[in-house]
């Protein structure tokens, strides 16, 4: 029998759940490649055999997406699967007719045929994009089972940059075994502060497998996705944490508006910060597209360990990576609190070096905060040059708006301090009342 020659379109997460759950022991496919996009550093690799299952015995290559037109004619593809997010419907269109033209038919996955049942209640926090607030939510969930004695085990996205076989299964219980999982500073802003926080963190390749060894050990399951990808587990309460800041961006973004769609609850994250007219429109949105949601109101209080350092200074702004960069927003935690205390924003890319510089030909409507890029040892290297050459420059000091505490992972010889924000909840219903059923 003929199989049907299949191309996965990913960023090394949702492409290999997708290839594990719907193609991996289904002998009427062959998936001939993955493609990679987004993150830097994760083609020229393969998917490992042993990962890959015995319709695969050598694995499976991973190209790059710039390849799209060549690899569908090499390979004869009968169709190419899209399976990665935070993508605008205008992108995903314009990837569907390279895929066309190119001979192939596009397709968008089965995504509630690749959710994965486990045996303990499961919350699902998922979002319109990237930075809406998906991670301080899941910390105050957290926090509320295990106020009520729950064991709570943390599912994180994936985000397998390394070796492959080796992330297969990621436990992180502990900071040091951050280090010793070598994990990246994308990892580590994900994973850090929910182990500060007292929970286990699950991560990795296999997914059926890590759900498998987390529910052994937890009351509860927390998924804390990424970007605004669909949740990998089939939850008994799925959240949707919606960005005012980007108003309408949650009818126009693969696969957020899914998520908005499918939300038993959703979250309106960021009041405090934003204009009161995109607040209304994404209510407005929300009305339209998942009239029997329950809405919650969230603000995320910024705090600035030393405000004085600020205060009325030219500050370089080091913001979260993901976020600004293909997440598309123009600023920050750092950025906001600037601004609040009367301080200047310094121009980054003249000071900018290798990796950094490139980050920034990128994505060029950043002009005014450092995404905290650390795919790599070179990222981090190039990442703690450009902040040293901006403080020898105009810079007077330096704010960080990442979620971890960047201080740990490279000097900055200057002024700086940190720009932190948790998810606070504003008036009724809050999320001890989404939560109430299964407490």
């Amino acid at each position: 029998m003929d199989r049907t020659r299949i191309l996965i379109l990913g960023a090394a997460g949702r492409d290999f759940h997708t290839f594990n759950t719907l193609y991996r022991e289904d002998p009427g496919t062959e998936v001939v490649a993955f493609t990679a996009q987004q993150i830097p550093h994760i083609d020229d690799r393969r998917y490992p055999p042993e990962l890959s299952g015995a319709l695969y015995p050598d694995g499976i290559p991973i190209e790059p997406e710039d390849d799209l037109e060549r690899l569908i004619a090499a390979h004869d593809v009968d169709s190419c699967v899209l399976a990665y997010s935070d993508l605008s419907f205008q992108y995903v269109m314009d990837l569907s007719s390279r895929v066309n033209v190119a001979g192939a038919a596009f397709t968008l996955p089965d995504l509630r045929a690749s959710m994965l049942e486990a045996s303990v209640p499961v919350v699902a926090v998922c979002a319109s994009r990237t930075g809406a607030g998906k991670s301080p939510t899941s910390r105050a969930i957290v926090k509320i089972f295990r106020d009520a004695g729950k064991r709570v085990g943390v599912i994180r996205h994936p985000m397998p940059y390394g070796d492959l076989v080796k992330q297969r299964v990621q436990r992180f219980e502990t900071l040091e075994d951050l280090d010793l999982q070598e994990t990246t500073i994308e990892e580590r802003e994900e994973y850090e502060p929910h182990i500060v926080a007292g929970s286990v963190v699950w991560a990795g390749v296999d997914y059926g497998e890590i759900v498998s060894a987390a529910e052994k050990e937890a009351d509860v399951l927390i998924w804390d996705g990424g970007n605004n990808d669909i949740s990998f587990l089939n939850p008994d309460l799925y959240l949707t944490v919606v960005d005012p800041h980007r108003a309408g961006h949650e009818t126009s973004y693969y696969p957020g508006e899914i998520n908005v769609r499918m939300a038993h609850a959703i979250l309106i994250s960021k009041i405090d910060t934003a204009d009161p007219a995109d607040v209304q429109q994404v209510r407005d949105n929300i009305r339209g597209l998942n009239p029997s949601a329950t809405v919650v109101d969230a603000a995320c209080p910024l705090t600035v360990e030393d405000p004085e350092v600020l205060r009325g200074m030219d500050v370089l702004a080091i913001e979260d990576g993901p976020t600004v960069t293909h997440g598309e927003m123009r600023y920050g935690a750092a950025s906001l609190a600037t601004r609040r205390l009367g301080g200047r924003l310094v121009d980054p890319r003249p000071y900018a070096v290798g990796e950094i510089a490139e980050t920034f030909e990128h994505y060029p409507h950043l002009t005014d905060l450092l995404p905290a890029m650390g795919y790599g040892e070179g990222q981090v290297h190039d990442l703690q040059e450009t902040v040293a050459r901006a403080l020898d420059g105009t810079a007077d000091a330096v704010a960080i708006g990442t979620p971890i505490d960047l201080r740990k992972l490279i000097e900055i010889p200057g002024p700086h301090t940190r720009v932190t924000y948790e998810m606070q909840p504003l008036g009724r219903p809050d999320l001890r009342d989404l939560l109430r059923g299964l407490l």
